[in-house]
């Protein structure tokens, strides 16, 4: 039976982030109930593999396999959802809101493709979903975003929400590897998984990023409406590049409502050395966010880890915690509504305008650039500098960076395809957009 002075919790997931969640409610126990005026008590853990809660001290009866004696528990009152992936955790997620218990998750994926769903739920029922750790770890940006900036009409967005590629980046960077050598030293560490697919190529970030927009323009955003980019093309000769021309080079999501739509995508960046953005470095997250009535803020923090995530995943614990006693006691919850407006058009990457960095292969001997900027020109892309670096005497060959004006995305890549097919033309190297 459960006691009328004690808020109950079940946490679905007992792996890396989940054992954080459950070692800080039992060291910390008596600390938050001391803060809130009643007690946190975790009555359940669901976890397939149960040798996991082996390496937790918690009583093995709280431990079971079976999702019905979790779910099917009427004195649950919160449950935190860190089983990860989009099922069953949706699922899951979607039966607490619906059977009227607060949920708590860090869960992106379900976040950035069913967030619209399961807030209209939790409004339905009274209740609420929390989602800080789904972001930023322990960087917060939702709570702000959902309370401190409502009364902002949100303009961009802007951040490095991936610690795993940062660091990649950053010993790029500093240390002139390349891309296999830096993430070699980032999975020794353990900021990498053995497959790194969902961070280097950018599916996280672009979660992360549908998640925030979705929020800040009143709009949903899916996941699959984001164009990216990885970082895996990228090598050390790109960083020094962009270091003698006064930038650095950041795996950024952006997100801009404009008039005629809204422009989401993650892909690398060039980032003017000045800007906060730039220096931003290792596994540090920081989400710049522009509004009418503040102008521009940074969060800035952990991106990664389990206390970091812990310490998200708790705040939103108490924060739903206090509704509930607040339920109890016959007054209203401190809920935060969340409603979208209407549908907003998607902009396509093609629509893009921006500088860009491109660096290519080409023969070295006369005519050259007058055949490569005649591509430019016939396309209306406008080059602000052409710098030739490293010729190779044996292959004959010389690297051109070309820097170019303000151009539309659709211009430029119709210039690299045509520039590709010159006889002069050895090799496209890279190409990244400039984002100031």
């Amino acid at each position: 039976m459960a006691k009328q002075d004690e808020i109950q919790v079940a946490l679905l997931g007992i792996g890396v982030i989940g054992s954080g969640v459950a070692r800080t409610l039992l060291m910390k126990g008596s600390a938050y109930a001391e803060q809130l005026g009643f007690q946190l008590n975790l009555r359940h853990i669901l976890e397939r593999d149960l040798h996991k809660a082996d390496e937790v001290p918690v009583d093995r009866g709280l431990v079971s396999d079976d999702p019905r004696t979790v779910l099917d528990d009427e004195a649950v009152d919160i449950v935190i959802e860190l089983l990860g992936g989009e099922r069953p955790a949706y699922d899951f997620i979607k039966e607490a809101l619906s059977s009227g218990r607060y949920v708590v998750t860090a869960n992106k994926e379900v976040m950035a493709k069913h967030g619209l769903e399961l807030m209209a739920l939790a409004q339905e029922r009274e209740v609420d979903i929390l989602f800080e750790a789904s972001v930023g770890s322990g960087t917060p940006v939702i709570g702000p975003l959902r309370r401190d900036l409502s009364a902002n009409e949100i303009t961009s967005i802007r951040a490095i929400i991936n610690g795993t590629t940062n660091y990649i980046l950053t010993r790029m960077s500093k240390e002139g590897l390349d891309f296999d050598e830096a993430l070699r030293q980032a999975q020794s560490l353990g900021y990498a998984e053995a497959d790194p697919t969902n961070d280097v190529e950018g599916f996280d970030a672009a979660y992360k990023v549908a998640i925030l927009a979705s929020l800040a323009f009143h709009t949903h955003v899916q996941p699959d409406d984001v164009y990216r980019e990885g970082i895996t093309s990228l090598n050390a000769r790109d960083f020094r590049y962009a270091q003698e021309l006064g930038y650095g080079i950041k795996l950024l999501a952006v997100a801009r409502m404009e008039e005629d739509g809204v422009d989401a995508r993650v892909h690398p960046s060039f980032v003017p050395r000045e800007e906060l953005l730039a220096n931003v470095d290792g596994v540090l997250n920081a989400v710049q966010v522009e509004g009418d009535l503040l102008g521009r803020v940074l969060f800035q923090g952990p991106g990664a880890g389990p206390l970091p995530t812990a310490s998200a995943i708790m705040a939103d614990l108490m924060d739903a915690a206090r509704s509930v006693a607040a339920a109890r006691a016959g007054r209203r919850g401190d809920r935060l509504p969340w409603r979208a407006g209407r549908p907003l058009r998607m902009k396509p990457v093609a629509e893009l305008t921006t500088r860009y960095y491109l660096r290519m292969e080409v023969a070295d001997q006369p005519g050259v650039l007058a055949q490569i900027a005649r591509c430019f020109g016939d396309h209306g892309v406008s080059i602000a500098s052409v710098i030739q670096k490293e010729s190779d005497e044996v292959a004959q060959t010389a690297e051109l960076v070309i820097m170019t004006h303000v151009a539309r995305e659709e211009s430029v890549q119709k210039t690299i395809e045509e520039a590709g097919k010159l006889a002069v033309v050895s090799r496209i190297g890279n190409l990244l957009r400039v984002e100031s």
